[in-house]
Order: structure tokens, then C-alpha cells, then sequence
């Protein structure tokens, strides 16, 4: 007997506008091209849950939209999915203020087998989760996004095009998870014009 592949729904991917790899994330980008505090949020290797709390003076709370179980198929992920032992666990969720505002939308893929050893609490945003268990963490940035969404225009209540990022979370020398995380162009009122 022949198992079908698990049906999950997409995530969100930008259609491009720009992409910069690593060498854009260690050199920075003009300030022509993404203003210097969009710059410490995107290009930043701290924890945007706290960021985003910092900025808006408000709880960063989670909305988990989906958890799928999507074991080895190609997901369209960034190709650092490889580093992520298999079978992969997707996790969507949007980052909101405790008011309601939502400020990113975040995917990040698992190992299927060890995702409730750091996510004890799924609703929690992971730094949370991780930090809670003491856990030592590496933000490996390895790429940047500009681009247009239509589910995120409509998600987020705002225009594109809009700034995201994908990195790799390493805990005791090994690949965690690989997150892909997009922000809100709601944050000009925060930290000012976009470009």
C-alpha cells in the first residue's frame, strides 16, 4: 500500500523584488536601500519577539496558524532546510502586540522527532520557549527578502513590499530549527520610512 504525502497548507513566501545572501546580512545594505534601524531589527542577530516589545511598549504574543507535520517533501523551503534533521514539523505564526497589531509573520521547520523538547508550549514565541530552558542559541542569518505578498497585504492590513530574512538557530554545534520570518511595513511608525 502506497502512502499519499500529507496535505498541509502553504506558508507565505515573497514573490522577490531583491534577495541578498550572506555576504548583504555581514556587510549591511546602503542606507538608501533599508534605513539603519530597519537594519538592526532585520539584520540584527537578536531576538525580534523582544525587539518588537521594545519598539511597540507592549507584549509580543503569538498567533500559531498552523502546526503540519510535513515529514521529508520539498516545502519551498530556503535550501538551509537541508542543516534540519528530517522529518520536518512547519509552524506558522503571526507576531502580534497583546492589543491586536500584527507586526511579522513567521515559519519556522523542525525535526518532527524533537520539537516538543523546545517547544514545550507551542504558543509561546520561541525565544520564550528556549529561554525558559536556559537554552544556548546561535541566530545564523543567511538571507534577506524584499518583496510583494498578497496574503500578507491583507494579513498585515498594509501595502507592500515587504522585508523578511530566513536564518538557522544552532544549539550545541547542530542545526536547530530554520526560520523564516517577514515584518510588517506597520513598524514605519516605530522605527521610521522603510527606504
Amino acid at each position: 500500500m502506497q502512502l499519499s504525502p500529507p496535505i498541509v497548507q502553504p506558508w507565505h513566501s515573497l514573490d522577490l523584488l531583491w534577495q541578498g545572501d550572506q555576504t548583504a546580512v555581514q556587510q549591511g545594505l546602503p542606507h538608501s536601500q533599508l534605513p539603519p534601524a530597519w537594519q538592526i531589527l532585520i539584520l540584527g542577530d537578536g531576538s525580534p519577539t523582544r525587539h518588537l516589545q521594545l519598539l511597540t511598549s507592549e507584549k509580543t504574543c503569538v498567533d500559531v496558524i498552523d502546526m503540519s507535520l510535513i515529514g521529508t517533501v520539498d516545502d519551498g523551503a530556503p535550501l538551509q532546510i537541508a542543516a534540519v534533521p528530517q522529518p520536518w514539523l512547519r509552524r506558522q505564526v503571526w507576531l502580534r502586540t497583546s492589543s491586536g497589531q500584527r507586526l511579522a509573520y513567521a515559519v519556522s521547520w523542525w525535526d518532527a522527532n524533537h520539537v516538543d523538547e523546545y517547544l514545550e508550549n507551542r504558543n509561546l514565541p520561541i525565544w520564550d520557549s528556549l529561554s525558559h530552558l536556559h537554552t544556548e542559541l546561535y541566530r545564523d542569518i543567511q538571507g534577506l527578502y524584499y518583496g510583494h505578498s498578497a496574503a500578507l497585504e491583507t494579513a498585515f492590513q498594509e501595502k507592500g513590499p515587504f522585508w523578511g530574512r530566513h536564518y538557522l538557530f544552532w544549539h550545541d554545534r547542530k542545526p536547530l530549527t530554520l526560520i523564516y520570518e517577514v515584518f510588517s511595513p506597520y513598524l514605519r511608525k516605530y522605527l521610521g520610512p522603510m527606504q
